[in-house]
């Protein structure tokens, strides 16, 4: 038999709409991880305190501890040598440092894991996730279910007072339920969306 052996270091990317479960699939392979005995830190950035300042939670309740930062570069602070993975939650909503952080890490030989959205409310790409997915060896990509007609949801719909957001809209609004949906691509409304 013959088994392919990779040479340790490598970035995997996890994106989706929001409720696609980027969140659950990382926690989910932490545990795994952890359960193996591999020395996992997870990162999130500070602006993302939804459920908890001090772990990631899913939208479903899983959680794990996390370290909160202000900015990518902080968390090549965190780092040491017996550090086999980094996961990071919320990746699109790090400053442009966190590409050249999650290649330096896996060209250390570290597993990095990053979740994150990979548009925005409008359906374009949200920040970093576009160089990210593709720099990154392995890329999942998950969808959830369209609020309105079922079908796979690949799109995030802001909503304000039950609206559709407007296109002029800030970029960043952390937020849940409250104020997202999953969409299809036929349902997804964007308010003021400039037309080709």
């Amino acid at each position: 038999m013959m088994y392919h052996q990779y040479r340790p270091g490598y970035l995997e990317v996890i994106a989706g709409c929001m409720f696609a479960g980027k969140t659950e699939e990382l926690i989910r392979r932490i545990k795994v991880l952890e359960f193996a005995k591999q020395r996992v830190l997870v990162f999130k950035p500070a602006v993302d305190n939804r459920y908890s300042n001090t772990k990631i939670v899913s939208h479903a309740g899983a959680s794990v501890d996390a370290l909160v930062v202000e900015s990518a570069k902080d968390i090549l602070d965190f780092i040491t040598n017996d550090v086999d993975v980094v996961a990071i939650d919320e990746v699109q909503f790090f400053d442009r440092d966190i590409i050249a952080v999650c290649n330096k890490l896996a060209k250390a030989g570290k597993r990095v894991m990053a979740a994150g959205l990979d548009t925005d409310f409008r359906a374009e790409p949200f920040g970093v996730m576009p160089e990210l997915v593709t720099t990154a060896e392995f890329v999942t990509k998950l969808t959830a279910v369209c609020t309105v007609c079922g079908a796979p949801a690949t799109r995030t719909q802001r909503l304000v007072n039950h609206k559709p957001a407007s296109y002029h809209d800030p970029i960043i609004m952390v937020g849940a339920a409250e104020s997202y949906e999953a969409r299809c691509r036929h349902c997804h409304e964007v308010k003021d969306k400039p037309e080709l």
